[in-house]
């Protein structure tokens, strides 16, 4: 997203509080990698339905240049939702799921789903066939997906590099 905007100085970050786990590391890690560029990510706060059209309306409010998503279950299954109410109130908008593109959304860059499910397949193979989970390597995800929406790009009137096209998997014209 900064190599999207690279004059944007203030981002926001949705989360859902009530998915404390993942919540409150991710903001602070977002917010501490951000500020060693020079970047301000403000934290906003959704858990139902009706809070999504506010957080949005206040991260437009308070300026933000861009607005990041963090995964929530709530969030991808409102993603039409999440994807509009970005366009409508301007704010150029980053997923962690290529779903949230194909529902209008700007861009996602996430990890490949396909890949992740085919490992915990190979998992699930080695444990039935007697391996003990304890014994097995901590695996992380190895393979992304950047992905492009230009029909979103236009209607924010922004312009995506050369660069940035080159780096995704896919772009959805």
């Amino acid at each position: 997203m900064h190599d999207l905007l690279p004059n944007a100085m203030r981002f926001a970050l949705l989360v859902n509080p009530r998915v404390r786990a993942n919540t409150a590391g991710m903001a602070t890690d977002i917010q501490g990698a951000a500020a060693t560029i020079g970047l301000q990510v403000e934290v906003l706060y959704a858990e139902t339905v009706s809070e999504l059209e506010t957080a949005l309306a206040s991260a437009a409010q308070r300026r933000a240049g861009a607005l990041m998503i963090a995964p929530d279950a709530l969030f991808l299954d409102r993603r039409a939702q999440i994807a509009a109410l970005a366009l409508h109130h301007g704010l150029p908008a980053i997923y962690v799921n290529r779903a949230f593109p194909e529902a209008g959304g700007l861009m996602s860059y996430g990890t490949d789903w396909t890949d992740t499910f085919r490992q915990v397949g190979v998992y699930c193979g080695r444990i039935l066939k007697g391996a003990k989970p304890t014994d097995l390597p901590v695996q992380q995800a190895t393979k992304f997906h950047f992905v492009i929406n230009l029909k979103t790009t236009k209607a924010l009137g922004l312009t995506i590099s050369d660069n940035l096209l080159t780096l995704a998997d896919e772009v959805i014209e």
